[in-house]
């Protein structure tokens, strides 16, 4: 293996970590139901609209992670193909 697939695998595995903690960290779509249970009817117009905004972050950055890390993937393959045929 050479350095470039070393390095180009540690970066899929960073990417696969940071992807997996994006996503937990993401609220449900169904969270806000719950607020009819249990009276969750408090919450106040700023926090309802803060949570909105860090979802939309957090959903930009899982996508432009999950693309970099299928760039990443792809790039690799190219690279093993083009060593394994000497070019």
């Amino acid at each position: 293996m050479t350095v470039f697939e070393i390095t180009m695998g540690i970066l899929i595995i960073v990417f696969s970590i940071v992807i997996v903690a994006i996503v937990l960290f993401q609220e449900g779509k169904e969270q806000s139901m719950g607020g009819i249970i249990t009276g969750g009817g408090a919450d106040s117009y700023l926090n309802k609209n803060k949570s909105r905004v860090i979802d939309a972050f957090l959903a930009r950055w899982t996508r432009f992670i999950a693309i970099m890390m299928f760039a990443l993937v792809i790039l690799l393959n190219v690279a093993e193909y083009l060593h394994w045929f000497g070019l």
